[in-house]
């Protein structure tokens, strides 16, 4: 008997349930996975079929090396709290939802330079 009277059972005491061995590695993976996507370092931007549609119409090209530096900018304005980014290039003005990693819209710097655009809280000029 303890201090208050009570008898100690160990039947009675809490534990925490073991998991069968065989489902520890899945956990373990899933929590790599998820670790992996946070620390990514850049996350990839898809493109909307608005936007595809476009590039194709506008016939306006994105060198790989400058898809790059739009992943990077975008993921660095994300982890700023940024949701919402025009990004301009030297041939292009592109709207990108940081929140989706999603590429909405893309036009020509000609046509963007008459443009108003609204419901953005971040710009990225990249030269």
């Amino acid at each position: 008997m303890n201090k208050l009277g009570f008898q100690a059972n160990p039947a009675h005491v809490l534990s925490q349930p073991k998991l069968p061995l065989r489902q520890k590695p899945i956990i373990q993976q899933g929590f790599q996975h998820h670790f992996q996507a946070a620390v990514s370092p850049t996350e990839k931007l898809t493109i909307s079929k608005h936007a595809q549609m476009r590039m194709n119409e506008r016939n306006i090209q994105i060198a790989p090396q400058t898809w790059g530096k739009i992943e990077g900018k975008a993921n660095e304005a994300k982890k700023m709290g940024v949701t919402e980014s025009l990004i301009i290039t030297d041939n292009a003005a592109l709207i990108i939802s940081t929140k989706n990693n999603k590429v909405i819209t893309v036009m020509d710097r000609d046509e963007a330079s008459s443009q108003i655009f609204t419901n953005i809280n971040g710009t990225i000029i990249l030269d």
